[in-house]
């Protein structure tokens, strides 16, 4: 009896060792399948934000070139204040008012990262510099956003309201949509917001505030080339 009973016994422990042999082999292999899907998942991601990224990186070119061009054309027109209408009738001060009226705007793509975030997914990112880069995306996005909007605000509160008193619209829409094929038929003297010194103020102010908008928007472009690095591996 006691023989039996020790063939049970230890019977009874090879089939328990076997069982957790087994247990621990299924939860190895569930383990790996896990892994497997996460690290599949976290490729797609890394794909989705590279795409998404290199759009914005698009966007981003366009709107910084833009508003290189209205910061340069700010500052030849605060140069021209001032100066002999000799030298102001050699400019085309039309243009030279559309294109300092068109700063740009950057309205980039989030639908990726508005996903990741809102549905908890990023945390399948083992990259954490990627990780906190978009963690803070919205934020400088925020900053971009409010720099540009103090500039178009300026814009629509007092330089177009200045321009409507004492110039010609018409005259500067001709290089805009409205695509005027003809100056406007009333007689005025473009050339008198040159020596008016509410003008200088107001442009001065709006060109200190495409400056800020600038900046801002050269920060966020360092962020979109690191996070496109980032992304790239």
């Amino acid at each position: 009896m006691e023989n039996k009973t020790g063939k049970y016994f230890k019977y009874a422990i090879g089939e328990i060792i076997l069982v957790v042999i087994g247990i621990l082999i299924a939860l190895q292999i569930n383990n790996w399948n896990e892994n497997r899907k996460e690290s599949l998942e976290e490729s797609s991601i890394l794909q989705n934000l590279y795409d998404e990224f290199s759009e914005n990186k698009k966007l981003f070119e366009k709107n910084m070139s833009a508003t290189k061009i209205a910061k340069q054309t700010g500052y030849t027109i605060m140069n021209l204040i001032g100066k002999p209408e000799e030298e102001l009738k050699t400019k085309n001060i039309d243009s030279l008012l559309y294109m300092v009226l068109e700063p740009g705007e950057f309205r980039p793509s989030e639908n990726t990262i508005n996903d990741l975030i809102q549905s908890g997914r990023l945390r399948l990112l083992k990259n954490k510099k990627l990780k906190t880069l978009l963690y803070n995306w919205q934020s400088e996005l925020k900053d971009v956003h409010v720099a540009f909007e103090r500039a178009e605000l300026k814009i629509d509160n007092e330089l177009i309201p200045y321009l409507s008193q004492h110039y010609a619209l018409k005259d500067i829409d001709k290089y805009g949509a409205l695509n005027w094929k003809e100056n406007t038929n009333l007689k005025i003297d473009k050339y008198a917001i040159f020596n008016d010194i509410e003008f200088e103020n107001i442009t001065d102010d709006y060109l200190y505030r495409v400056v800020a908008a600038k900046k801002s928007l050269e920060r966020i472009g360092k962020t979109i080339d690191t996070i496109l690095e980032e992304t790239n591996d």
